[in-house]
């Protein structure tokens, strides 16, 4: 088995385009590194529920030849593969989400955001783990196993995005396609080190019914902040087809001022979330770093209560889990014990309790917006607590500061702003746990203000770079 070139294998997604146009690196020899750490890697961590290498090669043949020609009209990104969530719909591919309900479901079309990445250029060499219809925080199914960290094998990698944000983690992918819906971007980059963006909502089309759900969005995964930003500027404008894409197409910069007289908001709970010790205290860290860049730090009560989280919970029982339960219902055996947790909470919901999330919504969005008439961006961690382990069970009690909390949403900050949908939210490490473990924050800007939130996260990263560091990788 050929050993894989962990620095090549880390290599940020934009410097390996600049070394393919440079042709100091083939896109045959890179795609021949990702197998060989997936080699290394998959039979710990079970990143990929299915893989493409065969075409992926003929893609990365392709490209070489096309930098060797020197065409003209190379795309942005040419010979480069991106492993895609087995949610998104690739034409021709077995699409599982992560159900054995899905286990034959053959996609017919190309989801809309992901066919742009493809008309750029790019290729898929592999599918992602999700847990069962993106569910749960954790990533474990019937259909393919649990899937782990590269950072601790006990623990997971988080939801529902899980095996994009593993892949990234441990270097068998330079970019990820990842969704979200209650968090299921950032919970996996906050477990997994690495970089995720949800955009406002309409800002990416979608192929599917979830395209009118102001909660559900899909987005960008990587390990830098630019590659993050490169790939979102890709996926996002218009659509013909999808009625709720948003007009005209966003463009983030991908040069920054610096913080300077920046001001930014802060919390660390939202008022209702534990947080533990190894959060805290990177959560303070880089708001350290933040100060030293010379951005204003402010804590401020952002006047929301455990309602936010009731609401949500409502929210979505009463909408996605009545989803899960018609599929359900044509075979309950086959169903993973998290989506028949969310098919009972589902039947206790009613329409009533359906609009009164609208309500709390809404006053959630009047107190949020009134900290932007002062602020440039907000920050708090994305998860309060990281020793949730994989194979994590509806029955098992979470307890943070010894206290339990609600098994789906009480260790997570960031099913509030799938709430206030148009909100764009950026998630980036903050440190290492003294437990092992990385951490993260979520960098948040009033609606539809892309570019405030990549302001901050391109200058943390400048000042404290992240997995391009080798002493800053999992070791698996």
């Amino acid at each position: 088995m050929t050993k894989a070139d962990l620095d090549l294998c880390y290599l940020p997604a934009s410097d390996v385009l600049s070394r393919f146009r440079a042709r100091t690196l083939s896109p045959v020899e890179y795609l021949d590194n990702l197998i060989a750490r997936a080699d290394e890697t998959e039979p710990k961590i079970n990143a990929f529920t299915a893989t493409h290498y065969d075409k992926a090669m003929d893609h990365a043949k392709a490209a070489e030849a096309r930098y060797a020609k020197g065409a003209d009209d190379l795309r942005p990104l040419e010979g480069l593969p991106i492993a895609m969530k087995d949610e998104v719909d690739l034409v021709g591919e077995v699409v599982t989400h992560g159900s054995l309900y899905y286990k034959d479901n053959v996609a017919t079309e190309t989801q809309y955001a992901v066919q742009r990445l493809l008309d750029a250029g790019a290729y898929y060499h592999a599918q992602t783990a999700t847990p069962e219809f993106c569910c749960a925080g954790t990533t474990d199914t019937k259909i393919h196993g649990v899937t782990r960290t590269p950072w601790d094998l006990r623990y997971t990698c988080g939801g529902s995005s899980g095996g994009s944000g593993a892949t990234l983690a441990a270097g068998t992918a330079p970019l990820a396609t990842g969704s979200d819906i209650g968090g299921s971007i950032r919970i996996p980059a906050a477990c997994c080190g690495v970089v995720g963006y949800k955009p406002p909502y309409g800002r990416n089309p979608e192929n599917s019914a979830f395209a009118y759900d102001m909660y559900a969005v899909i987005g960008p995964m990587g390990r830098t902040v630019q590659d993050v930003a490169m790939m979102q500027n890709i996926m996002c404008g218009p659509h013909p087809l999808d009625n709720a894409s948003i007009r005209p197409k966003y463009d983030i910069p991908m040069t920054h001022k610096d913080l300077k007289g920046v001001k930014i908001a802060w919390s660390m709970d939202l008022k209702f979330f534990e947080i533990d010790d190894h959060v805290r205290a990177n959560t303070l860290r880089t708001i350290d770093v933040l100060k030293s860049l010379g951005a204003e730090l402010v804590e401020v009560d952002v006047a929301w209560t455990a309602q936010a989280e009731h609401a949500v919970n409502v929210y979505l029982d009463h909408l996605f889990g009545g989803y899960m339960a018609s599929v359900v219902a044509t075979d309950p055996s086959l169903a993973t014990p998290w989506a028949e947790y969310c098919v009972k909470n589902n039947a206790k919901t009613t329409s009533i309790d359906f609009y009164n999330a609208y309500e709390a919504q809404m006053e959630m969005g009047r107190s949020f917006g009134a900290v932007f008439e002062q602020y440039d961006a907000f920050i708090c961690p994305t998860m309060g607590y990281h020793e949730i382990t994989a194979d994590q069970h509806p029955d098992d009690d979470i307890v943070i500061n010894g206290k339990s909390v609600d098994k789906m949403y009480g260790w997570t900050l960031c099913h509030p702003f799938n709430m206030l949908g148009r909100c764009p939210v950026l998630s980036v490490p903050s440190g290492i746990g003294g437990n092992g473990l990385p951490t993260s924050i979520q960098i948040v800007a009033r609606h539809l203000d892309d570019e405030r939130v990549f302001r901050v996260g391109q200058a943390l990263q400048d000042a404290d770079p992240w997995l391009n560091r080798a002493n800053n990788r999992p070791v698996i």
